[in-house]
């Protein structure tokens, strides 16, 4: 009896034990996601104050400066990559030095205090701005050089208070969660709440810019960016917020002049690599360094020179300038391998960016008609695409990816869902090429093309919606996974600049487009200042077809890469 009360005590105090873990288990993933609420309240409050301040740059530009159509739809694609670019900047310092949140509150109040103060002083100061022009033309005053001055400090201020937020907000929401399935949820909804704000931003506040006042528009701005402060302070008490290592760019380099130092020993035979902490392993044995660019690993042989560091007899380690672990190693190898697939997406942001200032002018061109009272504002036109990705992603959670795992026994990995972002972006510029091809037919038809630029097509703007909705879908497809694949690949140190990959794809999307349409206007006759008289569709095919080459160089990398998992 006595042996059963102990065996059923100690059954008993097994499962308390194991419920207790169960609940604590509970309660630290009520606690992750806790904090869901402050970041997507956060996310929202900035995606509406910064897309709602640049996303109608172009028209702004147009009305109020009075540039010339396609120069505006160039500086507003410069901007856009700047906006894009900044961010890895910000990850940077985040991960050297102060961790996500402080960047982030810092980002956050430069956006609130200055930037997007001082648009809002460009368009309630006439001495801000030159002389409204009711019709354009050559006739128009352009701004002076202090106008433009006060206007590219607002648009610098507020690219550097993206810089600290956009992307340390998915690195913070990111480190609340421990499994890489929740990781790429959030990421999913990270970028459904992001274009959620765009859309609000190019609708709403665009309306509000164009139709009302643009003073009334940035204030707007002001306000959900002072939301976004507020929400991000309230949630602090909540986040799990790693603190940064010292710079682990510095432990990279260290990698490389080790492994230079050491380029001329010879490593036949039997050698051993410095695992950290005086623990050594032999070429060959488990925890060894990987084959993959083996002259790498010369950084963490041991030589005679340094004995066994730590160890007992072995001396002291040498410095981190000569000697690395197999771990910094690896990390750098594993970073290496990541950018021939990350220089895959250029191409495919450059595709983006050509149509994301293209669009527009076609939109102006456009009947922007609902009913007889109401026009859709050009610089609105672009929401078709987020609404794509926004509706396109939970349809891809609940239904095409459930679908896959059931066909395939697996759900699709994040270069599988990059992989058909890619034909599907190719789908959307061939779509925008025949949409182009159609506008140009009814100008062609009612003679349009020798009137003046601001001469309007008989075709109703709802045709942009088909290839915007199938590039939105691309989205949908290819952002989310690659930031879930740099996240999962990089090395834990560099989680930040890991969420910052993608945006630098953007970025660099965008200068390139720019370039692109540069490129084009001054060795074809496709792009001249009245579009009616070019040839916008052949600049859709040309990006077409680049996108489908570089699709197969995407083939080809992900058939080279091998994961360091």
């Amino acid at each position: 009896m006595a042996g059963e009360r102990v065996e059923m005590e100690s059954s008993l105090g097994s499962h308390l034990k194991t419920v207790d873990q169960q609940e604590a288990h509970e309660r630290q993933g009520r606690k992750k996601w806790i904090t869901l609420p402050f970041i997507a309240g956060s996310m929202l409050g900035l995606g509406l104050a910064i897309n709602g301040t640049s996303s109608n740059l172009l028209v702004y530009l147009l009305k109020e400066y009075n540039v010339e159509s396609i120069d505006a739809a160039q500086i507003a694609n410069i901007v856009r990559g700047c906006l894009d670019l900044a961010p890895v900047a910000g990850a940077v310092v985040s991960d050297s030095y102060f961790g996500s949140f402080p960047v982030i509150l810092a980002g956050t109040a430069i956006n609130v205090l200055v930037g997007i103060v001082l648009f809002t002083l460009t368009a309630a100061l006439p001495s801000l701005r030159p002389p409204h022009c009711a019709s354009p033309s050559a006739a128009c005053q352009h701004g002076t050089p202090g106008q433009l001055t006060a206007l590219y400090a607002a648009v610098c201020l507020l690219t550097i208070g993206t810089g600290g937020t956009r992307f340390n907000v998915a690195t913070l929401g990111a480190d609340q969660f421990g499994t890489a399935r929740d990781q790429d949820t959030f990421f999913n909804w990270y970028f459904v709440f992001l274009y959620a704000s765009f859309i609000v931003g190019d609708t709403a506040i665009v309306y509000l810019q164009d139709g009302v006042s643009w003073v009334l528009g940035f204030s707007v701005c002001l306000g959900t960016a002072v939301a976004s402060l507020v929400m991000l302070v309230l949630g602090a008490r909540y986040y799990k917020m790693p603190a940064p290592k010292g710079s682990p760019y510095t432990e990279l380099v260290r990698v490389v002049v080790a492994a230079v130092r050491k380029a001329r020993v010879d490593i036949a035979g039997r050698v051993q690599y410095y695992l950290g902490d005086g623990t050594v392993v032999d070429s060959g044995s488990d925890g060894a360094p990987t084959k993959r660019l083996g002259f790498l690993n010369r950084a963490a042989l041991i030589t005679a020179r340094e004995g066994t560091p730590d160890s007992p007899g072995g001396g002291h380690r040498p410095s981190g300038w000569r000697l690395c672990t197999v771990q910094q190693v690896e990390d750098l190898k594993s970073l290496l391998g990541v950018l021939p697939l990350w220089s895959s997406g250029i191409l495919i942001s450059v595709s983006i960016g050509v149509m994301a200032g293209l669009v527009i002018l076609q939109a102006l061109a456009m009947d922007r008609s609902l009913g007889s009272r109401f026009k859709i504002p050009a610089g609105s036109i672009t929401v078709c695409s987020l609404a794509a990705f926004i509706a396109a992603t939970p349809v891809l959670e609940r239904a095409v990816f459930p679908l896959w795992r059931r066909a395939t026994g697996a759900l699709p990995t994040p270069l599988q869902r990059v992989g058909l972002g890619h034909v599907v972006n190719v789908a959307g510029m061939v779509a925008a090429a025949l949409v182009e091809r159609r506008r140009l037919s009814v100008v062609c038809t009612h003679h349009g093309a020798d009137e003046a630029p601001g001469w309007v097509t008989p075709m109703s703007v709802l045709w942009l919606i088909i290839p915007l909705g199938v590039v939105g879908v691309g989205e949908a497809l290819h952002f989310p996974g690659n930031m879930a694949f740099y996240y999962q690949e990089f090395p834990k140190t560099l989680r930040g600049t890991a969420t910052a990959m993608a945006p630098l794809l953007i970025a660099l999307g965008f200068y390139l487009s720019t370039m692109f349409v540069d490129v084009a206007r001054r060795v074809t006759a496709w792009l001249p200042g009245n579009i009616n008289q070019g040839r916008l569709d052949n600049v859709y095919w040309a990006v077409a077809v680049t996108a489908a080459v570089n699709f197969g160089y995407f083939l080809v990398c992900v058939s080279l890469y091998k994961s360091r998992k």
